[in-house]
């Protein structure tokens, strides 16, 4: 099993989205986080004032799901958020050793 996450644009997750489900994934986790990497924030002009951002909003998706469906689900979120600009986000995909559905007991592969 895997877990695929995902930190891309808030704009772009309503095409990420729609591309998992027309993919097949039943579900995913989703989070608003905030950070930076090489755009390094940006500066904003309020009432004249102007205040660096340091911190910029992402938003942050997680699916489960069995090994084999990692490498396609990856390429399907990246193809949906891509613009080409700096700031698109990152994919990684991270071995998970045990999955327990809390409802049912049900572990593995069956509790996806």
């Amino acid at each position: 099993m895997k877990l695929v996450t995902a930190i891309i644009q808030p704009d772009h997750l309503d095409d990420v989205q729609l591309a998992l489900i027309k993919y097949g994934v039943r579900g995913m986790t989703l989070s608003e986080v905030s950070g930076y990497a090489r755009q390094r924030g940006h500066k904003e002009v309020y009432r004249g004032s102007t205040y660096t951002i340091d911190f910029i909003l992402k938003v942050k998706l997680e699916i489960l799901c069995d090994s084999d469906e990692a490498g396609p689900i990856v390429d399907v979120i990246a193809e949906a958020a891509r613009t080409g600009q700096v700031g698109d986000g990152k994919v990684w995909v991270t071995d998970i050793s045990e999955v327990v559905r809390v409802r049912t007991g049900e572990s593995g592969v069956a509790a996806l």
